[in-house]
């Protein structure tokens, strides 16, 4: 088989304009925090990127105070006409500063440049850019005659897509007409601060949204402050349960988007050669950091033969080193912590009887790294096919019947994604209206659009995000 030899093709780390220490931001100011500044580190080569303000409960009382008073003297009183016009600029300001926070999000998260440059800023700006448009729509967004905002909106989001999901949170609580106090990742904490100041470049009244970076005790501050009405959460399972918790009781809305297992279904008459395309795209995309990742793929023994042997050759065609350059297709995995945990996970699958399969791979000698990685053998009592490994790792499982591929799919505690793979509509629909998963794609596989409402069933959560549904968390009926 030819080999492609590609020359090294980075971006500039420049590019980024990396600063030695981030402050938090409130009240439209950044200041320094009260808590211990922690480092943020790249986890392609674990050298510290910048040193970062953490916020402690009294920072928490501070931003939920600013957020309450822009709320009622300010953005909460302002027609949709004229919020729509920050979204508006704030959307226009990340395509401006599009190369920068790409850059930024690679080297912060450990992603590849093309999928930083590529999907995570474009899409954040267009979600910015498609809830400005209902800002001043909202009596017919099907919310009620007189939808009202809720007031301050308490957001904590992950690490695997730090931009785009602070755009996800924070664009349809503004157009509805909330304020915002955002927790981003500890570990991913920059691109949000860049949003800030973004913000402030918007001129946004102070107050209207406010970050603060920490750990989970700063999340939790967050959650549990009184003075907040509505938490959104994206995050792991066990943690979505704490909050409910945590909350139980006080009357605040909460949404929550959480983990999950997605099958990936591949029928005989499926056009093989495009659902190698999406089942690569489906695992192996942002290193498997998705929690609708299709980590479980199931495809009919007819072909299961045939399938292997073509995704195996793909998997030897991907790139896998620095995230900056960009012909890299797998990048670093964002931290220790994880790869312990995809580690851990993995050599399970091994002891319990499954067969490992890597292509040739040459790790680099620092940073946290995984090769691509799949199971064969794999039965429904294994864990790696139960439980969520948030990394670019593939159980495969084959079935016989629609009828035993949709009873394996649904065996899960989750129900965020799926996939279908046929060329015909009929098994597709018959497919989807039996699947339990929230977001199902037929011959595709994590393709997002910001008109489209994104969540799940069971223990990935509830409430959606995204289109217009995404406004109904924001809003009183």
């Amino acid at each position: 088989m030819p080999t492609w030899d590609y020359a090294p093709a980075p971006e500039s780390r420049e590019t980024a304009r990396l600063r030695e220490s981030y402050q938090m931001f409130v009240d439209g100011k950044f200041v320094d925090g009260s808590g211990t500044a922690f480092k943020t580190i790249n986890p392609a080569d674990e050298a510290v990127l910048a040193e970062v303000a953490e916020a402690n409960q009294s920072d928490v009382d501070t931003a939920v105070a600013a957020a309450r008073r822009a709320f009622d003297r300010t953005w909460g009183r302002m027609p949709g006409r004229e919020r729509s016009k920050y979204l508006f600029r704030i959307a226009r300001l990340i395509q401006e500063r599009a190369r920068e926070l790409a850059v930024l999000e690679s080297l912060d998260n450990g992603k590849p440049i093309k999928e930083s440059r590529d999907v995570d800023v474009p899409l954040a700006a267009a979600h910015f850019f498609y809830y400005a448009g209902w800002a001043d729509k909202l009596e017919y967004a099907g919310l009620g005659p007189n939808p009202r905002p809720l007031g301050v909106a308490g957001q904590v989001i992950p690490w695997n897509f730090p931009l785009l999901m602070a755009a996800w949170k924070l664009a349809p609580a503004l157009a509805a007409g909330n304020t915002c106090v955002l927790k981003p990742a500890e570990t991913t904490p920059l691109t949000a601060l860049v949003l800030a100041e973004i913000c402030q470049q918007a001129d946004l009244p102070p107050g209207v949204v406010n970050v603060l970076p920490g750990a989970g005790a700063t999340g939790a501050a967050v959650v549990g402050h009184p003075a907040v009405d509505k938490v959104a959460f994206t995050g792991s399972t066990d943690v979505g349960k704490e909050i409910q918790r945590q909350i139980a009781g006080t009357g605040k809305k909460l949404t929550l988007e959480l983990g999950g297992k997605a099958a990936n279904i591949v029928f005989e008459d499926a056009p093989l050669d495009q659902a190698v395309e999406g089942i690569v795209n489906g695992i192996f995309f942002n290193q498997g950091h998705v929690c609708c990742a299709g980590s479980r793929l199931l495809v009919q023994e007819s072909i299961a033969d045939e399938l292997l042997e073509s995704l195996k050759r793909r998997l030897a065609t991907l790139r896998l080193g620095d995230p900056l350059d960009k012909n890299t297709d797998i990048g670093a995995i964002n931290s220790a912590v994880q790869l312990a945990k995809i580690r851990e996970l993995s050599g399970i699958g091994e002891a319990e009887g499954a067969q490992r399969w890597s292509p040739p791979c040459a790790l680099p000698d620092r940073g946290f790294w995984f090769p691509p990685t799949l199971f064969t053998g794999v039965s429904q009592a294994h864990r790696i096919a139960r439980e969520e490994i948030f990394g670019p790792v593939l159980s495969v499982l084959t079935f016989r019947t629609p009828d035993e591929a949709l009873a394996k799919a649904n065996n899960t505690p989750y129900g965020l994604s799926a996939g279908i793979w046929t060329e015909k509509g009929s098994r597709i629909l018959w497919m989807a209206n039996r699947l339990r998963a929230g977001v199902i794609w037929a011959n595709t596989f994590n393709r997002f659009d910001p008109a489209a409402p994104f969540g799940g069933y069971q223990e990935s959560g509830f409430g959606r995000e995204g289109g217009r549904h995404g406004l109904e968390a924001y809003v009183a009926h």
